[in-house]
């Protein structure tokens, strides 16, 4: 079992397609993974995937393969997830690294800062907590009398960081330090015509609300339809309500500064891999080991006539997704990546790809 799943171990030949038209694309997303310092945030010894059985797969994927697709067969077993209600298959959606516009420096046209990690967040691990914390809360604020819940987002736009907010970086308005927020990450193009990255760095560990979802739920815009450039520009038109429904979500996203090194890939996800699109999926962190290889069974964005599915990598997490059969596909970077990942919210089945055990070792 893996949360509330079942692994039924399934053959290589009854995954129709697999490992798709390019298994050599997943190799090199899994290459990326392998060769990642570790996490920030060790995951739980629990998570499925022996670490010794990953770690033989990834020393052999660092020497020549002449066959991509035969290195996942040969050094994987497939198992399909099941969840305990047939009717309810796995849920995948799409993430993507917006291309926003930016100053170093505070100006008229970029009045908005994102603010670099304080000296006082301490964050929290799976299953960690923190005494006098509530369990619930995935991060804490260090004081001289022991640890506080750090503060939402309404207060950190009060002032309650004081000489603990310091601006890396600003942007032209509200809208557009959420969806970088949401996101995790960015691409900025400043006034000079560089563009630096813009990297995920902590969160104040409060519970995420969607502003989308409270949009629709106020009947703001039906949800049919509801594009991200749609809702952003609604939230712009109504600065006022998009102050207050921004508000609502009291979690709050750090950033650090990085250069854009290959602008073909995305920026590294919770594995500390630069993110392949089309190819890295976040997962439940506290469920699955990163690098593990998942085959997605259905048809998905940019996919080959006939394809039926894709070979991808654990390679990143999120606050949202919960489950093991939860995952977020990494589609790429740009005003054309967000409305793809906009629309992907599909029903779709997940196979994990566990390493063969290594000798006297379990492959869960």
């Amino acid at each position: 079992m893996v949360g509330d799943a079942t692994l039924k171990p399934v053959p290589f030949e009854a995954l129709p397609g697999f490992p798709g038209p390019d298994a050599a694309a997943a190799l090199d997303a899994f290459r990326r993974v392998c060769a990642a310092p570790a996490p920030a945030l060790p995951q739980p010894a629990s998570v499925a995937g022996d670490p010794a059985a990953l770690s033989d797969a990834c020393a052999a994927a660092g020497g020549a393969v002449p066959d991509a697709a035969a290195f996942f067969r040969d050094r994987f077993d497939a198992f399909r997830i099941e969840r305990p209600d047939p009717g309810q298959p796995g849920f995948l959606t799409g993430y993507f690294e917006p291309e926003l516009t930016g100053s170093l420096d505070p100006r008229p046209d970029f009045p908005t800062p994102v603010l670099a990690r304080p000296d006082d967040l301490v964050s929290l691990g799976p299953g960690e907590t923190r005494p006098g914390l509530d369990p619930t809360l995935r991060a804490a604020r260090a004081t001289a009398e022991g640890f506080a819940p750090y503060p939402d987002r309404a207060a950190i736009e009060d002032g309650a960081l004081g000489a603990q907010a310091r601006p890396i970086l600003w942007l032209r308005d509200a809208v557009d330090l959420l969806v970088l927020q949401v996101q995790g990450s960015g691409r900025v193009r400043l006034p000079d015509g560089r563009a630096v990255r813009v990297l995920y760095d902590g969160r104040n560990g409060r519970p995420y609300t969607a502003v989308a979802k409270l949009i629709v739920q106020e009947g703001h815009l039906p949800l049919e339809g509801l594009t991200l450039a749609r809702w952003t520009g609604w939230l712009r038109e109504h600065p006022d309500v998009a102050k207050r429904l921004i508000r609502a979500n009291a979690s709050y996203i750090f950033f650090r500064l990085a250069p854009v090194e290959d602008p073909a890939l995305g920026p590294p996800g919770a594995a500390n891999a630069p993110l392949s699109p089309g190819r890295s999926l976040a997962v439940d962190a506290g469920l699955w080991r990163y690098g593990l290889p998942f085959w997605l069974a259905g048809a998905l964005p940019g996919a080959a006539p006939g394809e039926g599915g894709r070979l991808v990598i654990a390679a990143d997490t999120g606050s949202a997704i919960v489950g093991p059969a939860r995952g977020d596909l990494f589609v790429g970077t740009g005003a054309q990546a967000g409305i793809v990942a906009g629309n992907l919210r599909d029903a779709i089945g997940f196979v994990v790809l566990l390493p063969k055990a290594a000798p006297g070792g379990s492959s869960r």
